[in-house]
């Protein structure tokens, strides 16, 4: 099976990388860009087939490691 987690901090949490991103589109010309949040998408290849298995560990990889659970929020979707 495979899983995909989308890692991104969350609102009120300073977002210094977006906000570097949102002044660089600002200098090359990309006017109107209020906003920019950064975060990280991860993809996992799991060997189990069972689909609770599957959530069950990507959610434990997440809490233990992927994502830094006190200024970060994450999702994730399982596929196969």
């Amino acid at each position: 099976m495979k899983a995909r987690v989308e890692v991104m901090l969350k609102d009120g949490v300073l977002d210094p990388q977006g906000e570097a991103v949102r002044h660089a589109l600002g200098a090359l010309g990309f006017e109107g860009v209020a906003g920019v949040r950064q975060g990280k998408l991860i993809e996992l290849e799991l060997a189990t087939s069972d689909r609770a298995s599957a959530e069950d560990q990507v959610r434990a990889m997440c809490e233990k490691l992927l994502a830094n659970t006190v200024i970060e929020s994450y999702r994730f979707e399982i596929a196969g």
